[in-house]
């Protein structure tokens, strides 16, 4: 496991980060999450060492981590940092030999991971003659080609397509079933709210929410409840503790003071007739989001 703990760093008189504390287990995905300016990036330049912290510490298993201990991490940077005229499969060879493969293990590996992100047909291009979500692809393949036990992804999904989104999801899928922890930053909170195990929230250089996806949508559901039934509901708008979101003939969104209401719309509503959906409406991370930073 990941832990950072406490970590805070500043720059003069401003703080970029503040005490920031939370863990990216062991084969589960991690979204990092937060707008401009957030803290993200200092955060995940600390953990890398790039930085260091004014206080607070990174561990992995239980051990502070040294330089060493980060060689068998991999990054990808927000900031595209491949060398535009090499070759592709080239580019990612070298960078597997730095971090101390084999010629054999990284020639073998660098075509696995291009084939995975469907990049083989690109191989022996210079990486400045590729689309920018090839580009992307391509540092997604520089990050994971020495099979790092930990990964770190800063706007992994930035610049591609739908059909490169897939892809990619599927290479960071995979990472995790190995055992990796993996950590990236997205503003794109639909996909993160798809891949992620866990979500961690940061506003203004502090921690405003981190748990498990399904932790934070019970946290931040507000009892809200969908039904829909053969007739008219309409009786709903009448019933004490409920307030009715959406209304339209047979279907009503609403939120329910307490659960035992919510089940008292559903006995009622089964009493009157046919019932033909009722069940919880958990928020979007959209709107976690934007709840917690407020």
């Amino acid at each position: 496991m990941l832990q950072i703990d406490g970590v805070s760093k500043t720059y003069g008189e401003r703080a970029a980060v503040s005490d920031v504390s939370f863990a990216v287990g062991d084969g589960r995905i991690t979204g990092f999450v937060g707008g401009n300016g957030a803290g993200k990036t200092t955060t995940m330049r600390i953990i890398l060492g790039v930085l260091d912290a004014d206080s607070g510490q990174v561990t992995l298993g239980g051990e502070k981590l040294t330089a060493s201990d980060r060689r068998i991490f991999g990054y990808m940077p927000e900031e595209r940092g491949l060398y535009p005229k090499m070759r592709v499969s080239e580019q990612i060879v070298y960078l597997g030999r730095l971090h101390g493969m084999s010629q054999r293990d990284a020639q073998a590996s660098t075509t696995r991971l291009l084939d995975r992100l469907e990049l083989a047909a690109r191989a022996n291009d210079p990486v400045e003659s590729l689309s920018l979500g090839n580009q992307q692809r391509a540092q997604i393949a520089a990050a994971l080609v020495h099979e790092p036990e930990v990964l770190i992804l800063d706007e992994p999904f930035s610049g591609l397509d739908p059909m490169g989104v897939e892809t990619v999801l599927g290479v960071l899928r995979d990472a995790a079933a190995g055992g990796a922890p993996v950590l990236f930053s997205s503003h794109q909170l639909d996909l993160v709210e798809r891949l992620c195990d866990d979500l961690v929230i940061i506003s203004e250089g502090t921690i405003r929410a981190s748990a498990s996806r399904d932790e934070l949508r019970a946290q931040h559901g507000h009892a809200r409840w969908e039904l829909v039934v053969d007739g008219d509901v309409g009786w709903i708008r009448d019933v004490p503790g409920v307030t009715v979101i959406e209304f339209d003939g047979g279907h009503a969104l609403f939120e329910a003071t307490d659960p035992s209401i919510a089940q008292g719309v559903l006995r009622r509503a089964m009493d009157s007739g046919g019932v033909t959906q009722f069940a919880p409406q958990h928020p979007s991370l959209a709107q976690i989001f934007t709840e917690v930073i407020e």
